[in-house]
């Protein structure tokens, strides 16, 4: 999630076991040590612009790195904190603080490597997006309160109601996949491959993309708490097939090894981009949840092999995209 979620869950597990002389530093400890895993954001190339998403929620959110990732903040803060704090309460924060990164992350859609190094596969729960207001609210009220009343009471009732949210997430989850189900079987399709995920700070407006006979099936699905759940029925487009749209690119080549870690960094839900051949899209993200319209993918040169693809983003922040997923949020209708 965002670096302020991760920060406030970090705060409020060290606010939870610290003492009453404690709870300032262990707000500071938590919040630092919440946000420390996502430092992997940093490993970047210019050679290779695919490297910062292949580690991006990598070796640094594996459940197995917890320990050290907070013995090495310990460290670094020990420099600092030396005189007012013992090591060992230090490192049992910044433990606290750390331990919840990989698994909040995982619990989004984009995908974490918590099992590292036992397992390669990027684990995502799609039960919360990676901004969610109403989660992260939760945590700062917990903390603020935790903070000013030296109270650990605070953040543990901060962080039962956030379990409580995540919860509500994945029941939510539940019924936007039942949904989903059902549009299939009108369809007459069967799903080889579905995914239901929500959309940007909210839990009642879902993505849902299903693959059938070669082509990937995006429509949107709101699940209101009080009203019956509406489809707003989307786009198709043709599942990428490297032998079919690659013809002739060598499987040997960096190109090649490019489109692959692409594909898996998006869960095999990958398609060529109709107007534009040379771009290869994620299939699982988009701006409006029943379009196929790209935020991100790579742009390829078969012609140059040996060289790396691009990554880009089409993110679309305009003002009748704004309008339109808001009409879709609250149940609006979208014309045809």
């Amino acid at each position: 999630m965002d670096l302020l979620t991760q920060g406030l869950l970090g705060a409020a597990m060290a606010q939870s076991s610290a003492r009453r002389q404690e709870a300032r530093i262990a707000t500071g400890v938590g919040f630092f040590a919440g946000i420390a895993a996502d430092a992997d954001i940093l490993i970047q190339s210019e050679s290779d612009p695919l490297l910062n998403i292949e580690f991006h929620r990598h070796f640094t959110h594996s459940l197995f790195f917890v320990p050290l990732g907070a013995l090495l903040i310990a460290l670094l803060l020990w420099l600092f904190l030396r005189n007012r704090l013992s090591f060992l309460r230090l490192y049992l924060f910044a433990l606290l603080g750390y331990c919840l990164s990989g698994v909040l992350d995982a619990f989004t859609s984009y995908g974490t490597h918590l099992l590292w190094p036992l397992s390669e596969e990027r684990i995502a729960w799609n039960t919360i997006s990676v901004i969610d207001p109403i989660f992260t609210l939760i945590l700062l009220v917990a903390c603020i309160v935790a903070f000013k009343k030296y109270a650990n009471r605070a953040a543990r009732i901060g962080l039962v109601l956030a379990a409580c949210y995540m919860s509500f997430g994945w029941l939510q989850l539940q019924r936007a996949e039942n949904v989903a189900q059902t549009l299939i079987a009108d369809r007459g399709h069967r799903a080889e491959t579905l995914l239901v995920k929500p959309t940007l700070g909210n839990l009642v407006l879902w993505r849902s993309i299903y693959q059938f006979e070669g082509r990937l099936y995006v429509d949107a699905v709101r699940v209101g708490l009080f009203s019956e759940p509406r489809i707003y029925p989307g786009e198709s487009i043709a599942k990428f097939v490297f032998d079919r749209d690659m013809n002739g690119l060598p499987p040997t080549s960096v190109l090649a090894a490019d489109i692959a870690r692409f594909t898996r960094f998006s869960a095999g839900l990958v398609a060529i981009l109709p107007q534009q051949p040379n771009v290869l899209i994620d299939v699982r993200y988009s701006n409006l949840p029943m379009t196929v319209t790209p935020l991100w993918g790579i742009e390829m040169n078969p012609a140059q092999p040996d060289q790396h693809a691009k990554y880009m983003l089409y993110r679309d922040s305009s003002r009748q995209t704004r309008e339109q997923f808001i009409t879709l949020l609250l149940g609006g209708h979208i014309p045809d």
